[in-house]
């Protein structure tokens, strides 16, 4: 999925929950000068926003992020609505977008808070109407996060058995999961489950996408084509990635007309080919996932796309990226392709304030709202984010889960080492975790719901 700073800013003003710290960067000083605006309605939410383009913006990049956002530029004036919760600064230097938050509804302070600094990595500015606090609504505005479950059904009429006990077909349905090789996802798993485990919604494919394609009338790259669409259509790629999608595809899709692979972005043909480390959006291993697999910290330079055979996937999407003249070192600058997932797994936490952490009466107490995961780790640990293989990370001490259906939980109602009626304890599987060293240091990291964080710090035991 297409994860651009402005569309991540986007999906980001569902998330209804409170920031857990304030805020540690100053509103920075920008340009006088304001090349243009831009108002648009947010694709994911439907929800109005206006964008100015300050500083050393050129006319014809202003229209083209504009353009990004399915609206047409003004140039030569600032946005002009009074009714906003706040504005968001992203940029550095000579040239910022200073976006404004549009609304009257105070409830949402802590989503566009949240959405700008943690998800959009700028600063929050927030308006008269939230008075520089944050309002905790008590959730993230966005679907509960469905964890995967394991699928198994009888396989379709007509089709062969399928290679788990019984002849049946077993898919997992999360967003790196993939039913058997000449399948399709959509008829062995449930694509509303995945769709609440990646921020989903609908952006325009690339440019001329429907061009004519003199490739194919080659017959070896409409074999190779094809095979890379049957590998997509097995995967839960296909999820987002369709006309079948609830509000349209998400950029390129599969059935595009001509050449699908013309709906591409460039960005998108770089991550394909491995070109751009991928392993933050999570993986199965393949003895787990019919034989799929895709980037993942063993094998970082592997493609983004779930597939049972990496080097052959790679090999075309480095010839697309050829074919365009492209090559590796464009994408130099691109360390990481998962946005918020690697921010979020590459963190590092500071010490806590104002007694957050494990008291000495064990009670485990943070800030920001209400909590459906929380853990305790060594320090030094890696910060968890998605399942199956990042979610988990060594050096967990202890991890309790509100489930989907349940209701989240409130800071200093939960004891290490206790599981509150209703919850369940991921770590350890059974039994009590570990007992927490006296003066040593220690992470607790605390969700909202999975990639929304509200809680990363270090606290001693007491």
């Amino acid at each position: 999925m297409r994860m651009t700073v402005a569309r991540l800013l986007s999906v980001s003003v569902l998330l209804s929950v409170a920031v857990g710290c304030q805020r540690n960067q100053e509103v920075p000083t920008v340009p006088e000068k304001v090349v243009g605006h831009c108002v648009y309605t947010n694709q994911f939410s439907d929800l109005r926003e206006c964008r100015d383009y300050v500083g050393e913006w050129t006319d014809k990049a202003a229209t083209e992020d504009c353009k990004d956002q399915g609206s047409t530029v003004v140039l030569g004036s600032a946005c002009g609505e009074q009714e906003r919760l706040g504005y968001c600064f992203l940029g550095e230097g000579n040239q910022w977008t200073r976006i404004s938050l549009l609304g009257g509804d105070a409830e949402k302070c802590g989503s566009m808070q949240r959405g700008c600094e943690v998800f959009g990595g700028g600063v929050f500015d927030p308006a008269p109407i939230c008075g520089g606090k944050v309002v905790d609504t008590g959730g993230t505005g966005l679907p509960t996060f469905q964890q995967p479950v394991l699928t198994c059904m009888d396989p379709k009429p007509g089709e062969l058995p399928g290679m788990s006990p019984g002849g049946q077909v077993c898919t997992w349905e999360m967003i790196s999961g993939a039913t058997e090789p000449g399948r399709s996802f959509m008829d062995y798993a449930s694509c509303d489950r995945v769709r609440t485990q990646r921020p989903y919604y609908p952006v325009p494919p690339a440019e001329n996408a429907t061009r004519e394609d003199a490739r194919l009338n080659d017959p070896a790259y409409v074999t190779e084509l094809t095979w890379v669409r049957s590998q997509i259509e097995a995967t839960a790629c296909i999820c987002c990635h369709s006309t079948r999608a609830p509000k349209g595809p998400s950029n390129w899709f599969v059935e595009s007309p001509g050449n699908f692979i013309n709906s591409f972005y460039p960005r998108g043909l770089a991550m394909g080919a491995g070109w751009i480390n991928t392993l933050g959006f999570g993986a199965y291993r393949p003895e787990h996932n019919n034989g799929f697999s895709r980037a993942s910290p063993e094998r970082p330079n592997d493609s983004i796309f779930v597939t049972t055979d990496a080097v052959r996937i790679a090999r075309f999407f480095e010839a697309e990226l050829a074919h365009r003249g492209y090559k590796r070192e464009d994408f130099a600058d691109q360390v990481y392709g998962a946005g918020p997932l690697d921010s979020q797994r590459l963190y590092q936490p500071t010490a806590c304030e104002d007694g957050v952490g494990v008291g000495a009466d064990g009670i485990v107490r943070w800030r920001g709202g209400k909590a459906r995961y929380v853990y305790v780790l060594e320090q030094g640990t890696t910060s968890p984010t998605v399942p199956p293989n990042l979610d988990l990370p060594e050096g967990t001490l202890w991890r309790i889960d509100v489930p989907s259906t349940g209701t989240p939980i409130e800071s200093g109602t939960v004891r290490y080492g206790v599981v509150p009626p209703g919850l369940s304890q991921r770590f350890p599987a059974s039994g009590e975790p570990a007992t927490l060293t006296s003066g040593k240091t220690y992470y607790l990291y605390v969700l909202a719901d999975i990639i929304v964080p509200i809680t990363r710090c270090l606290f001693t035991a007491p």
